[in-house]
């Protein structure tokens, strides 16, 4: 894929500061598209948007295809009749960290609340937005189906993982998952209201940064969580044993983030059983996240041309071994299927020249961050002088410390570094970085929004290999402010030499 030369910003949507406890796709979403338009930036990378499960990763989804209940505006409900204002009284201010539990006890069942109300009002109180459900429930049914009932059943079972159910259900017996979708007939319904509010909410902010030349770049991660509905309706795709438990699980070896490496836990794909079936549910997938965003970024990409297998027994990743995957013959199935694809390769880590090799015959970008291009001369790639077109560049990502605290936990080399790269930086070396990167050749330059913003490791939003205290970062309330943007607009005025016609505000008036 060939990217217009553009500059952007990484922020969950989880991380906005939205009323309820969490960010979500309401008013403070559309005031941050207004912020980007107004910065001149071009390019909002959010993190994958599906349900989260324990740990509330969202690379640990329970579904590939469903959106994030939790992300779903309270507001934007009580706006469509869905649920009355009194009833949104008691839910937390705009400010603060993300508090998990709070939003599992106290949002969530006003949002089951709010789609009963549709399903019952809905066709006499809103029949355009009823009809309008009724198509998307058949539009999407080949996985709404499957994902409402699972969703349900989750909840009864109260488990944490469909491998715990009762045998006829964790093993899909045809008769007992019939009994199932009947009794549960009306929670099933809430469910597809929730995905369809998701998808109403989502579908209304893209078509708002569409209007200011805004392209969403979004996630999808390799693998799928083993309790997901994925892993539950397929599991003739994965490495499962007869009792439906992982034989071996994904992972990555001892490197940067973890001496032991990181035991990930989903399973593995049975690529040769993918392959015999021509790919289809990876075309079913990449054709899903095509629908949602403009731009995909694929995180491990290194996996699709070999991935660490580790025994599903072993507490650590250390013991696993290099297994080969068909990552050029699924892209070009996928390519000969859908087209032309926006896709990013994650291809950060130990890559090898077949790795480079696969992206590059898909004429993918890959990724560079300026925050390892410190450590010694060996990671000078990641430093702007060693930058070429067809990348797309971070001063850090979600699973970095921010660039101000990991320059405060910085060695003594690696500030060196960073003075005789950039001259003083007095200890702020942020902007120092940001410019770098927007001067540099690449096609897109990402900065998190913690690093616009000069915020050290309190802000930090994922630390691997750490199970618990992660995802929970949220923007201070009123933190974009004209002064921000003015200071971004500057920079991209400077910057942006190839008269990108996505540039303006009045940009991409049509998709």
């Amino acid at each position: 894929m060939e990217f217009r030369r553009s500059s952007g910003v990484l922020l969950h949507i989880s991380s906005l500061p939205s009323f309820g406890g969490i960010g979500d796709l309401g008013p403070a979403a559309h005031a941050f598209v207004e912020f980007l338009a107004a910065a001149r930036q071009h390019v909002w990378q959010v993190l994958p948007l599906g349900p989260t499960g324990y740990g509330n990763s969202p690379y640990a989804c329970s579904s590939a295809f469903a959106g994030n209940p939790s992300l779903i505006c309270m507001e934007v409900l009580r706006d469509w009749g869905w649920i009355a204002e009194d009833r949104l009284a008691h839910l937390p201010a705009h400010s603060g960290p993300v508090s998990f539990h709070h939003v599992e006890e106290h949002k969530l069942p006003l949002l089951t609340e709010a789609a009963c109300n549709f399903l019952d009002r809905g066709p006499q109180q809103q029949p355009e937005q009823w009809q309008r459900f009724q198509e998307f429930c058949q539009r999407e049914a080949a996985w709404l189906d499957d994902y409402a009932l699972y969703a349900e059943l989750r909840r009864q079972f109260r488990t944490g993982a469909w491998t715990e159910w009762p045998d006829s259900l964790r093993k899909r017996e045809s008769e007992a998952i019939a009994n199932a979708t009947r009794a549960n007939a009306r929670a099933i319904d809430q469910e597809k209201a929730l995905q369809f509010a998701f998808a109403e909410q989502w579908d209304a902010l893209r078509a708002a940064a569409a209007r200011h030349g805004i392209r969403i770049l979004g996630d999808v991660a390799i693998f799928v969580n083993m309790d997901s509905a994925d892993v539950w309706v397929h599991p003739e795709l994965f490495e499962l044993d007869a009792e439906l438990k992982p034989v071996r699980i994904a992972g990555v070896p001892p490197d940067y983030f973890s001496p032991t490496g990181q035991r990930w836990g989903n399973p593995l794909y049975r690529w040769d059983v993918l392959a015999a079936q021509g790919f289809g549910w990876w075309i079913e997938r990449i054709r899903r996240a095509i629908e949602v965003y403009d731009i995909v970024r694929l995180d491990h990409f290194r996996g699709f041309e070999a991935y660490w297998a580790i025994p599903a027994a072993d507490e650590t990743a250390v013991n696993g071994e290099w297994i080969k995957a068909p990552g050029l013959e699924l892209f070009r199935t996928l390519e000969a299927v859908l087209g032309p694809l926006p896709l990013i390769a994650e291809d950060l880590g130990l890559i090898t020249p077949e790795v480079d090799a696969v992206r590059e015959a898909m004429q993918m970008p890959g990724m560079k961050v300026m925050q390892f291009g410190f450590g010694d001369a060996a990671a000078h790639d990641h430093l702007p002088h060693r930058y070429y077109p067809r990348l797309v560049t971070y001063t850090g990502t979600h699973d970095n410390d921010t660039s101000q605290g990991w320059w405060e936990k910085a060695g003594k080399a690696e500030r060196h570094g960073v003075e005789a790269y950039f001259g003083g930086v007095h200890g702020r070396p942020v902007w120092h970085m940001i410019r770098a990167l927007a001067a540099s050749v690449a096609q897109l330059a990402i900065v998190p929004a913690q690093d616009l913003l000069e915020l050290g490791s309190e802000a930090r939003m994922n630390t691997p290999s750490v199970a618990t205290g992660n995802w929970s970062w949220r923007a201070p309330e009123g933190c974009w402010t004209p002064e921000l943007s003015k200071r971004l607009a500057r920079l991209a005025e400077v910057t942006d030499r190839d008269n990108d016609p996505l540039a303006g505000p009045e940009a991409q008036q049509a998709r």
